[in-house]
């Protein structure tokens, strides 16, 4: 079985100590492909050095993360634009709005969002959005946005039926992680409405780890407990959530463009 995990910071200083045995880890668990979101400018050169260290593994993406636009989100935006007039990346993320930490910053998050979306149409990328207390601010933006040339995941999905059937209306797959096994996740108590094909995997980690390491650093190799939980909720084989999803993650960041 190969799993793909759709959102992981393999780059991130919580793996500086361990980042090789862990990566083996997760290839050894069936995970065979990491799709990696930006942050801001000071992590790119830690990106590409993880790129060149697993070429046939690690599959980037350009962006500025919402709770990374600050004063200097115009420096940090162009950085994005650079960044894509060089050399090619598998989608434009992660990007969208965090109210979470900061609701006073929410006009310019507002702006790069839109933004990096327009950066995304014009490169024929798809996107990949955080969304953090913000559903209504986000779903505002996609649908000033919305189009055929809009598409990609709704990244780390904690809302209700309703605000994933509307993700979805906007050609985006949701992104399922540690949340799903969470007793208070609430995702799982409807997640077997939603049509499999809309679903794909990923960790986020080292954030949010699944059950039972809830509240431990997370790892790609925890991608498997999620992918059973999915198994359970839709209750087919586990080799079918891996093929499936993987499916699912190749029509987002493989598209062919029209």
């Amino acid at each position: 079985m190969k799993f793909t995990d759709t959102h992981t910071h393999l780059y991130s200083e919580s793996f500086d100590e361990d980042q090789s045995e862990m990566i083996q880890r997760a290839t050894d668990a069936g995970v065979n492909r990491f799709f990696i979101p930006a942050i801001d400018s000071t992590y790119t050169g830690r990106m590409y050095a993880l790129e060149k260290a697993y070429p046939e593994k690690i599959y980037l993406m350009a962006g500025l993360h919402p709770t990374h636009v600050k004063e200097n989100y115009e420096e940090e935006l162009s950085h994005v634009a650079q960044q894509f007039a060089t050399r090619d990346f598998y989608a434009v993320g992660e990007i969208g709005i965090d109210l979470y930490w900061d609701k006073s910053s929410l006009s310019i998050q507002q702006d790069a969002f839109k933004r990096q979306i327009k950066l995304a149409k014009e490169y024929k990328k798809p996107i990949v959005i955080h969304c953090r207390e913000a559903f209504d601010e986000v779903f505002e933006v996609l649908e000033s946005e919305k189009g055929e040339d809009l598409y990609g995941i709704f990244h780390c999905f904690t809302g209700s039926k309703e605000q994933a059937q509307q993700a979805i209306s906007y050609n985006m797959k949701l992104g399922i992680g540690g949340v799903a096994t969470f007793k208070n996740g609430k995702i799982d108590q409807f997640l077997n409405e939603i049509d499999l094909n809309h679903i794909v995997l990923e960790t986020d980690s080292p954030y949010l780890s699944p059950v039972p390491f809830r509240g431990k650093r997370n790892e790609s190799s925890y991608l498997v407990l999620v992918a059973e939980k999915l198994a359970t909720i839709y209750q087919k084989p586990l080799d079918v959530i891996a093929r499936v999803t993987s499916k699912n993650a190749d029509e987002v960041f493989f598209k062919r463009p029209a």
